[in-house]
């Protein structure tokens, strides 16, 4: 008989398989973990507020809105029509242009005038309510009706 040889690889005849092999491969040698860099915690200088447009907040629907003019927001439905002006007196803080007035409750003689865009209803809220090993499960919906607003003025 013939002595055993190692199996040669199928694809390339050239290349033996190392796990065939009766060599034992030398020791690998352990890489020193990289060194990491000290990093310093450098908090950014606080920068004072920059002359910025006037804004205020306002209430309405039982809700505060932040609002500048020509923003748009979303309320719950105003009792006015489409295209109707609207006057919010409920101001409850004045801004911008580097001074702020803080109402007790409301900003006296301030006013925010708005123009209604249109009414919609919300997204439907799915409200499930059961009682367990009762049998009793009841499925209601509800759409919220909400009106879209486009500030025109803020006048203090």
């Amino acid at each position: 008989m013939s002595d055993p040889q190692p199996e040669s690889n199928p694809i390339d005849p050239a290349v033996e398989d190392p796990a065939l092999s009766s060599e034992i491969s030398p020791p690998v040698e352990a890489a020193a973990p990289p060194k990491r860099e000290k990093r310093t915690f450098r908090p950014k200088p606080r920068v004072s507020p920059q002359v910025t447009s006037p804004y205020a907040v306002i209430e309405t629907g039982g809700k505060q809105y932040r609002v500048s003019v020509g923003d748009t927001i979303t309320v719950e439905r105003l009792p006015d029509d489409a295209g109707d002006e609207l006057s919010i007196d409920r101001v409850l803080l004045l801004g911008g242009d580097g001074s702020t007035r803080i109402g007790t409750p409301t900003v006296e003689g301030a006013l925010v005038t708005a123009k209604i865009d249109d009414h919609f209803r919300g997204e439907k809220i799915v409200v499930f309510k059961y009682k367990a090993k009762k049998r009793y499960r009841r499925r209601t919906g509800h759409r919220q009706s909400l009106t879209h607003l486009t500030i025109t003025n803020i006048a203090s």
